[in-house]
């Protein structure tokens, strides 16, 4: 089954037919609704509503073995208007040159590094604005 689905475009009308990626998508939407992501309520009218979609990715191994499924939900940010929909932007991102910063004091320290994959993060900042966004695919409250 692994071969149809890699051979497959990664749209939601395809991968939503395997197993597989229904149950990514689950634990993915789980996530976002445990870590109080957002409340669902109906549509507003005269609102910006943030359009959306799934982005679906299949993880490798380094000897090219399929390793696992990915699916994640996310925001089309585009679609917002700066200075009616939003004021600031902030993306916490590390640079390059700290994280080659940190690599040189844990060695030069003798220090320990690990490497972790961050299933899920969520940036948590308040904002003043109301933001609107599309329900995921195949997870409709309201439609």
């Amino acid at each position: 089954m692994s071969t149809i689905i890699q051979n497959e475009h990664l749209s939601f009308l395809n991968v939503v037919k395997h197993q597989v990626w229904k149950d990514v998508m689950t634990k993915e939407y789980e996530s976002i609704m445990k870590n109080d992501v957002w409340e669902v309520v109906p549509k507003p009218q005269g609102k910006t509503v943030v359009t959306s979609k799934w982005i679906y990715k299949i993880k490798h191994a380094a000897d090219g073995s399929m390793e696992n499924y990915k699916a994640r939900f996310v925001a089309h940010g585009f679609s917002q208007k700066e200075g009616i929909d939003y004021d600031v932007i902030f993306a916490p991102v590390a640079r390059y040159t700290t994280i080659h910063l940190i690599i040189a004091l844990a060695t030069s320290q003798g220090w320990n590094l690990h490497q972790m994959d961050v299933k899920t993060a969520f940036l948590h900042g308040l904002i003043k604005e109301e933001v609107y966004m599309e329900q995921p695919k195949g997870f409709e409250i309201y439609d």
